[in-house]
């Protein structure tokens, strides 16, 4: 995903001014809006534009060739490109953009593209027409819009707008603050996950290349995972992606973003969430790749007490963060390995047997590799952060035999600040990081491994035992204290305040709960009291 206030050369080596310089303008237009609802509103028309941009391409090239396959929408479908009716294109909507009923106009071209594309069913924002939306503001977005990608090739124009609506995405996301952090998780963090696990088909390997997301937000992890796969000569296609999402508006954000990538994925949306609603309880992936919300409270897990997935030890009702854990565990293939984003807090918690469910999973060498995160990550949260990397086998094929090792690596002192309250890790933050993790794994090319002091250091089993089973690489690569205490206050203080409101709403609905029992056990004897008089 892009970063906010990014500018210059990205990973995938293109200049990001044009995307800001964008936005700055696009962001003029909001007004009064919320963000939270100018967010559609932009990423709404972006993709219409995108559609439209390769339905128009392949149409031309259709009519040059074969005339009489330019109206069949067979002919799109077999190129991944979305049919696109003649009055929802973006050719139409343009020369309407100055008309009053622009938003009408712009809800009906929505409307017909989901009735012919079966795909989209649901997807699209229609709510352009609305009153409270200004026609005038509208036109000048379509206007704008229409600058992206003018007359650049079919690839060129996909890639830009791709970019741009990543860019948005993040944009949005430091605009929402907290709320923003439930869509989308920082570009330089996803890059770090995707590094480390090259998520690319092997058959030596017996890696066959399904990716799973079980709490997929906007899609991040699956368009950065096809970045890298054609960075390295794959092609889009080449691996099967999956997904699932309990908030609806953040589904249709990420079937959006995907499509404007031409990334055909299973993405399941539904309000129960994974761990209530399995949808794909037979997948077992070779890549899993997860930002599951820090520290959830309220994910449901008293009714969760006998579960299957609950391998190493049922996690607390009060913190849902092992679930998680053991969730995207249970969903791994025989040689999968998976990246998970936490709070530091499951490093070392043993408040509700977390700790002997650490310790579990310790034991039986599923945890490959521990990363602490540099604060001011995260839009969401000042909360630390850190990277859980699993392996369901140790020592399979292409790899060395890593069995009774963990890998620490302690990357709190990496990064960047790219404005007064937001961090991000530069590229060669990563490839410090990944390059110490394939070298570690014995991975060809990626050179000798050696622990550093300060940064990495491979533990042994007895050596982690010896430490508690706590996984804070501060303890283990040589850091003068351990890391609870290196936390800057900013960062506890802002922890604390979070697990206390956390605590705090639990605290009123458990209140209220206690009232309506009460009144119904009130109302229970009053009733006896009246009979008996």
């Amino acid at each position: 995903m892009a970063d906010a206030n990014t500018t210059g050369t990205t990973r995938n080596g293109g200049d990001l001014g044009f995307e800001a310089d964008l936005f700055k303008a696009a962001d003029k237009l909001r007004g009064n809006m919320e963000p939270s609802d100018y967010k559609h509103v932009a990423l709404g028309l972006i993709f219409l534009k995108h559609i439209s941009d390769s339905f128009e391409a392949k149409h031309a090239a259709l009519l040059a060739q074969y005339p009489d396959g330019a109206e069949d929408p067979d002919e799109y479908a077999a190129e991944n490109v979305f049919w696109v009716p003649p009055d929802a294109r973006w050719s139409h909507l343009k020369a309407q953009a100055k008309q009053p009923g622009i938003g009408r106009l712009i809800d009906a071209a929505m409307l017909a593209i989901e009735k012919v594309n079966p795909s989209l069913k649901g997807v699209l924002p229609k709510e352009y027409g609305r009153p409270a939306l200004n026609a005038v503001m509208l036109g000048e977005l379509i206007d704008l819009i229409s600058r992206i990608a003018l007359g650049e090739s079919q690839d060129r124009a996909r890639d830009l707008l791709g970019r741009v609506y990543e860019y948005f995405l993040g944009q949005f996301a430091g605009s929402e603050g907290k709320r923003g952090g439930e869509f989308y998780t920082p570009r330089s963090v996803v890059s770090v996950l995707v590094e480390m696990l090259e998520p690319f088909p092997d058959p030596a390997r017996k890696v066959l290349g399904r990716v799973y997301d079980p709490c997929c937000g906007s899609g991040g992890m699956f368009v950065q995972t096809e970045r890298f796969l054609t960075a390295h000569g794959g092609r889009i296609g080449e691996l099967a992606i999956y997904g699932q999402e309990s908030n609806y508006v953040t589904w249709r954000l990420c079937k959006m973003n995907l499509a404007v990538r031409g990334i055909d994925a299973d993405i399941r949306w539904n309000n129960e969430g994974s761990f209530h609603k399995d949808e794909l309880p037979d997948l077992r992936a070779d890549f899993i790749l997860a930002n599951p919300p820090f520290n959830i409270s309220d994910w449901g897990g008293a009714k969760l007490r006998e579960d299957a997935r609950w391998k190493y030890g049922t996690p607390p009702v009060g913190n849902a963060n092992f679930a998680w854990l053991q969730h995207i565990l249970h969903h791994l293939g025989p040689n999968g390995t998976a990246g998970v984003v936490l709070a530091n807090g499951s490093m070392s918690s043993s408040q509700s047997g977390e700790g002997e469910i650490r310790r579990a999973m310790v034991e039986a060498d599923v945890v490959d590799c521990m990363i602490a995160l540099p604060g001011q990550l995260f839009y969401s949260t000042q909360i630390p952060a850190c990277l859980w990397f699993l392996a369901k086998n140790k020592r399979n094929g292409g790899l060395r035999d890593r069995r009774g090792e963990t890998l620490f690596i302690d990357a709190r002192k990496l990064g960047h600040l790219v404005d007064r309250t937001r961090r991000e890790l530069a590229d060669e933050d990563i490839e410090r990081i990944a390059g110490a993790y394939h070298a570690w794994r014995g991975e060809m090319d990626a050179g000798r491994y050696a622990d550093v002091a300060g940064f990495c250091k491979a533990a042994t089993l007895p050596e982690i035992a010896g430490h508690g089973f706590v996984l804070t690489p501060g303890r283990f690569v040589g850091a003068a204290e351990v890391e609870e205490d290196e936390t800057p206050f900013v960062e506890r203080f802002a922890a604390l305040q979070e697990t206390l409101d956390s605590q705090f709403a639990q605290g009123q609905r458990l209140e209220q709960a206690i009232r309506e029992n009460l009144g119904r056990v009130g109302l229970q004897a009053g009733r006896s009291t009246r009979r008996t008089s």
